[in-house]
């Protein structure tokens, strides 16, 4: 931070001396309305962030007693059933307490902004919607909210790093300081950083965004029910929603469609239309990048940190522990990642580790290890250069050890240079597993479950018909997302970089594999 008006070389020295706690003892106030805002704003939407934890605390717990009980399961059929004992009683407890937190009452509720209802006559009030609105305003309220909650909250949390870095941090400067500074004047960053966001909240508010829900409409249709205006018989009806969405159906014949920003015969809106089987688009699109995003999340997070063991690890020993690494990257390069994507979905068809995260478990592991090379590539200079610094060698001279030697002086320079990497990586995972989900027969997401390639598939023969919606928008999303995915990395690379930015197409690609 810059210096103030009362700071004192004195000051600064017993501040450099204190650990955080003592500097926020020493002036609480800036800490303590920080806190009490973000404390407030997760209050308001505590239980939909709870539930969204819970269910990524789930998904890992029955991820690695996956793995455990495979590989138990080839020495002791005794120890692998007792893993998938603990795994069950884990999964079932962390159930009861998602349970306990979709109950919890949030601001942004459909409970508290509910969109379903009915009309009583042709130009009655809305019965069971928010204030009596047309369900289309009130799903448009409910949706802007969402977007300002997590405005503010992305805002604020970004405001959180700005008081420390003003009044806690010991450092007067930090390299960190110059890279936000420059990430604030890249437009094209900027652009990148705006489109994560929108695609980010759409995927942790997706129950929320859906002007219905994946289980009453896409998952369980015929275990819930709905009520509408049949102008035929001048009454109010009650019908499956599973024979709504059959009615409901968008195949470009004559009337057979349900339109962009439409209403459908049973009074539901759709912001998006509805697919060939009547479902609504908008709650399966947002749905699809939920489980595309959080796949992709989870697979560059695997790769990265194979990446920087294998970098690191083999830049500080080299000689032999170097060139098995090389060996083994060399080895897995030499795999088609297609066809290691394509054994993997076909291999694991019907086995319940393919369950976890709708089939996407198990491709998260693919695409982790597919990308490692390549990013091990990118972060390997780097790490052989610091690695022959003087302070690496002090460092060894005074007997430290190799993992922290590894974690203190090595990792934060190699950091940057795999961010960069693997948010340009983030893209080719979500175009791959929308590929798979596209070309379907076992491969790709689970279905019924929401998948942004199986609706372009479901709609690529009506691209030219009053149904161009179906395949048009999902493709659509994918376009954005990537290219906004691109654009964060460009933005990073040149701030982070900036002897990288401005430059032609060579000169970009050698300023990205320099830093």
């Amino acid at each position: 931070m810059c210096a103030t008006v009362t700071d004192t070389p004195t000051d600064r020295s017993r501040r450099e001396e204190s650990t955080l706690r003592e500097r926020i003892a020493a002036n609480p106030r800036p800490a303590l309305q920080w806190s009490a805002v973000a404390l407030l704003l997760l209050v308001l939407e505590f239980g939909a962030l709870a539930a969204g934890l819970l269910l990524v605390a789930d998904v890992l717990v029955v991820a690695v007693t996956g793995l455990v009980e495979v590989v138990l399961g080839a020495f002791s059929d005794g120890a692998a059933e007792a893993v998938l004992g603990v795994q069950s009683s884990a999964s079932g407890f962390l159930d009861g307490l998602r349970s306990t937190a979709h109950s919890v009452p949030t601001l942004l509720s459909r409970d508290v902004f509910p969109n379903q209802g009915y009309q009583t006559g042709p130009s009655s009030a809305w019965e069971g919607t928010f204030l009596g609105l047309q369900p289309a305003v009130v799903w448009a309220v409910r949706a802007t909210l969402v977007y300002v909650y997590a405005a503010v909250l992305a805002y604020w949390l970004f405001r959180g790093w700005g008081v420390f870095r003003e009044h806690y941090r010991q450092a007067d400067w930090t390299p960190r300081d110059d890279v936000v500074d420059r990430l604030r004047d890249h437009r094209w960053g900027q652009f990148g950083i705006v489109v994560v966001l929108v695609f980010l909240t759409m995927a942790l508010f997706a129950p929320a965004l859906g002007p219905t829900t994946v289980d009453r409409n896409i998952e369980s249709p015929y275990s819930h029910e709905l009520q509408y205006y049949d102008a035929e018989s001048g009454s109010v009806e009650t019908t499956y929603v599973g024979d709504a969405n059959f009615n409901s159906k968008s195949k470009g014949q004559g009337d057979q469609n349900v339109g962009v920003m439409s209403y459908d015969d049973y009074g539901r809106f759709h912001p998006f239309g509805t697919l060939t089987n009547g479902r609504d688009l908008f709650t399966f699109a947002v749905m699809g990048a939920r489980i595309s995003m959080s796949i992709a999340a989870l697979s560059i997070v695997l790769a990265s940190f194979l990446a920087v063991v294998a970098s690191m690890t083999s830049a500080y020993y080299k000689g032999l522990i170097d060139l098995v690494t090389i060996l083994v990257a060399d080895g897995i390069t030499s795999i088609p990642g297609l066809l290691l994507l394509l054994m993997v979905g076909m291999a694991f068809q019907g086995h319940w580790l393919a369950a976890i995260l709708h089939g996407g478990f198990l491709y998260a592991l693919a695409f982790g290890v597919i990308m490692f090379p390549g990013l091990w590539r990118a972060v390997r200079g780097p790490a052989l250069q610091v690695s022959e610094e003087e302070w690496i060698d002090a460092a060894k001279s005074f007997g430290q050890r190799p993992r922290t030697t590894m974690r203190k002086h090595m990792l934060p320079y190699v950091l940057p240079y795999l961010l960069i990497y693997a948010s340009m990586s983030i893209g080719g995972v979500i175009i791959t597993l929308s590929a798979l989900s596209f070309l379907g027969n076992g491969l790709g997401i689970d279905p019924p479950n929401p998948a942004w390639g199986r609706a372009i598939s479901m709609g690529r023969n009506y691209v030219s018909t009053q149904s161009w919606h179906i395949a048009f928008i999902p493709g659509m999303l994918i376009v954005v997302l990537v290219t906004g995915l691109n654009a964060f990395g460009d933005g990073l690379r040149d701030a982070i970089d900036p002897e990288s930015e401005g430059g032609g197409e060579e000169e970009a690609a050698a300023g990205g594999a320099a830093g």
